[in-house]
């Protein structure tokens, strides 16, 4: 008989080889793993062609199965496992079991590899059941025939990459476009996108055709497609809107066109618009295509020219135009009533004369636009001409009409004329719904963004706690205790850094808890100068210069320290070849008129912080992007772009704000403005925690938490320590097991619960258990008051997440506050 070459023995001798070490998780799982249970035989028994195809396939980064043998049983490298999700017996089972709920689609593909036909498709979607229910996925992969060493084929190569994120951000784009074109195809005017420098057409709706023509617009520039223009002066404003950045608005301008037969005149607005960084991507070109309009005023003016001419010849006691006039004409006395109108008052909205001159125009107007045009009134009878005063005047009909005024006073009475700009309002209206939309959508990318860089850290730091309790768990099946304090503090650590990401978008948003309190600015300044100095670094010289009597502010102590550190970070961040930091506070109050000018603040007092470095400034782009969030000059790695929309949003929740003021070149200055606060006793910090007299075995805790994971954590945790626990998933149940016959010393309860919530429950506690001492848990401060003291006397607020420790040494510290009350009575 003869014998391959390439014997297990020799493949033995291999360093490299994955059947001796390495291959990561699935390199281990491949060598502990039975595989005398399956039709591949025990492992040191393989053929050579099946280890030389196994170690190729582990050492790829590429997500690969080998399916070996007519049962095509399953051996994966660690890039295959995202793919089967939650199918961790897949390993050694044939490829039918694996994919069973999908075997229909696959069989067929797998037995044309199997025949020696090796096939690539691109994009494909099967139904799998990878998470615990049934879903749709999208893969690129290719299924190749693997022969032995005489030429069989022996197994097939899945090589495989998913691409559900692509093909549905793909199908959501081209939604969004077809829903943005079909807005801007109802619009009733001419619309056109203009991409890049150049101005190439990127959509046109019908009425643009109607108005240039029909030519081979998209993917062509405008000097390519209207070469009429040349001269005219567009293809200059394009490119001046583009260059500046500022919007062009013109009215009547003509247009000479090869194919159309007479000039056209067009109202035209070019706005630019700006990709996610702000950036000119391109114009907006929208208008009206008035000629028709033009036309028609041309010949009422010459109507107009010969109707007074003939007003003239007839009668000069009724002036030149007062007849023929489409504008509506009269003279008003001082309360408002018509003396004299001309015949438009009929044509125009129905009025006869008499009924003019009965009534007052006060009468006549829209009620939104009585007082408006009242206080216009009032100043043209004091001898300030009206100019193009628009209002709406009621039709006899009922309906209204738009009127644009001129009103010139004269001897008690004011002479006006008023012409009907109807059809100018409303077509102004709509333009501004069509700027509206494309502000919406511009708006709609940048959130993409911002979605997409905070799912990007929270990724990071998920896989960072996903992957040490897979290590832990793995370890413990196999009886390795070993080490595994090491995966517990990378999980944790990954935890923390979740949590702080939170509060930063938290204080971004105006949403985290916040526990104000009278805090001495002053002090805590100069307490915190040895941390400011050791975080500055010696090469940099920190100042802190405040004002004598400064006043103390009404806000959150942990949040003011947080923002003040982080701002001198910044700042020596500024500052690579040392220079100076300087930290002073002074006394301020903004006036009515300094608030309007003050971003945010009301009128009143506050304390303005200054954090000023003599480091590079910023330059007028970096400075308008400043605040917000993920936005960062830093190098990769070395900041996450949220501490000054951290602070900011923090400055806001306070009820103050944050101005930044920088030249490039000269540093920059950082002002933050805190309210006064009235309040005597000020913030000395947390005194040293008391513990309990009574054994914790004596003491009753019930924990209500709708969610089974944390509830489950926070009861094994306190029982850990000794205390009695009861429990409950919502508030009915809580408020039930108050009412019962065991005597509870604490509530800890979430704050959002289904039926009656964490507040209503706490009211429910102290209405009946006035010394009952009460504890609530929160991840969002739209639940609860953010400020303490708008949470009842007795009920203390934790912030999720908090760890075991913190926890643990709450509840000792609220137990022997209950305990240290109670001995004084």
């Amino acid at each position: 008989m003869t014998t391959d070459s390439t014997t297990p023995a020799s493949l033995a001798a291999s360093s490299t080889s994955v059947f001796d070490s390495g291959g990561g998780v699935m390199g281990a799982r491949l060598r502990a793993f039975g595989w005398a249970g399956t039709p591949l035989g025990a492992i040191q028994d393989w053929t050579s062609a099946l280890r030389v195809a196994v170690d190729l396939m582990m050492s790829s980064h590429f997500p690969s199965c080998l399916f070996w043998g007519p049962d095509l049983v399953a051996i994966y490298n660690n890039g295959y496992l995202p793919i089967l999700g939650e199918k961790p017996e897949a390993l050694g089972q044939p490829m039918r079991v694996t994919w069973h709920e999908t075997w229909e689609q696959l069989e067929p593909i797998a037995d044309k590899a199997l025949r020696g036909e090796s096939t690539y498709i691109e994009n494909f979607m099967i139904t799998i059941d990878r998470h615990g229910y049934l879903e749709d996925a999208y893969f690129t992969f290719c299924y190749s025939p693997v022969r032995d060493d005489r030429g069989r084929i022996v197994a097939l190569l899945d090589t495989v990459t998913e691409t559900t994120a692509q093909v549905r951000a793909a199908r959501d784009a081209l939604d969004e476009r077809g829903r943005l074109q079909q807005l801007l195809q109802q619009m009733p005017g001419f619309v056109a996108l203009l991409n890049g420098s150049s101005h190439v057409y990127g959509y046109v709706n019908d009425a643009y055709i109607a108005v240039a023509g029909s030519r081979n617009y998209l993917g062509r520039t405008v000097r390519e497609v209207l070469p009429d223009l040349g001269g005219q002066g567009f293809y200059e404003m394009l490119d001046g809107v583009y260059a500046t950045g500022e919007a062009v608005h013109a009215k009547a301008l003509p247009i000479r066109l090869t194919g159309l037969s007479t000039m056209r005149y067009i109202d035209l607005l070019l706005e630019p618009m700006r990709d996610a960084e702000g950036r000119i991507s391109g114009i907006f070109v929208g208008g009206y295509d008035i000629t028709d309009r033009i036309e028609a005023e041309a010949r009422l003016s010459d109507l107009n020219v010969e109707l007074e001419r003939k007003v003239i010849e007839r009668s000069q006691a009724r002036g030149r135009t007062w007849q023929a006039s489409p504008d509506l004409l009269g003279a008003l006395n001082g309360e408002g009533y018509f003396q004299t109108s001309n015949p438009a008052w009929h044509s125009m909205l129905g009025w006869t004369e008499q009924e003019v001159t009965s009534m007052s125009m006060f009468e006549l107007l829209h009620p939104d636009d009585v007082e408006r045009t009242r206080s216009g009134f009032n100043l043209t009878q004091h001898g300030q001409p009206a100019i193009r005063f628009p209002n709406r005047y009621r039709r006899k009909d009922g309906g209204y009409r738009w009127i644009s005024w001129v009103g010139v006073p004269e001897d008690g009475l004011v002479y006006c004329s008023g012409r009907d700009i109807t059809d100018e309002m409303e077509q102004a209206e709509a333009l501004e719904r069509t700027q509206d939309a494309l502000r919406q959508a511009q708006k709609m990318e940048a959130l993409g963004q911002l979605t997409g860089g905070i799912a990007h850290d929270f990724n990071n730091m998920l896989q960072g706690i996903v992957m040490p309790l897979q290590l832990i768990r793995k370890r413990i099946e196999a009886g390795r205790y070993d080490g595994l304090d090491r995966y517990v503090q990378a999980g944790l650590e990954s935890a923390r850094r979740a949590a702080s990401i939170t509060q930063r978008l938290l204080a971004f948003s105006r949403r985290q808890p916040l526990a104000n309190q009278n805090v001495e600015v002053a002090g805590t300044l100069l307490g915190l100068e040895e941390i400011i100095r050791n975080a500055a670094g010696e090469n940099i010289g920190i100042f802190i210069r405040i004002e004598a009597g400064l006043w103390n502010v009404l806000t959150d102590a942990h949040q003011f320290e947080s923002a003040i550190i982080n701002l001198v970070i910044n700042a020596r961040d500024a500052l690579p070849n040392g220079g100076e930091v300087t930290l002073s506070a002074r006394n301020v109050h903004i006036g009515t008129t300094e608030a309007r000018f003050t971003e945010g603040l009301d009128s009143g007092d506050y304390v303005q912080v200054d954090v000023r470095d003599t480091g590079i400034g910023m330059p007028p782009d970096v400075l308008a992007k400043a605040f917000e969030p993920f936005f960062t000059t830093k190098p990769m790695g070395q900041g996450t772009g949220l501490g000054l929309s951290m602070i900011y949003g923090y400055a806001r929740q306070s009820r103050g704000t944050v101005i930044i003021e920088s030249i490039e070149g000269s540093g920059t200055c950082v002002q933050l403005y805190l309210p006064r606060s009235t309040a005597i006793e000020t913030h000395k910090g947390e005194g040293p925690v008391v513990p309990p007299s009574r054994s914790t075995a004596s003491r009753c805790i019930l924990v209500v938490e709708d969610d089974n994971v944390v509830r489950r954590m926070v009861v094994e945790l306190l029982r850990d320590h000794g205390y009695q626990v009861l429990e409950a998933g919502d508030g009915a149940a809580g408020m039930a097991l108050l009412e019962g016959s065991i005597a509870v010393d604490l509530l800890l309860s979430d704050v959002g619960l289904p039926g009656p919530n964490g507040r209503q429950l706490a009211d429910f506690a102290q209405s009946r258990f006035p010394e009952m001492k009460i504890i609530l848990m929160t991840g969002y401060a739209a639940h609860v008051a953010t400020d303490t003291a708008q949470l009842n006397q007795g009920v203390v607020l934790m912030i999720k997440p908090f760890d075991a420790d913190t926890l643990l040494a709450k509840v000792s510290t609220v137990l022997a506050l209950r305990e240290a009350v109670g001995a004084l009575h």
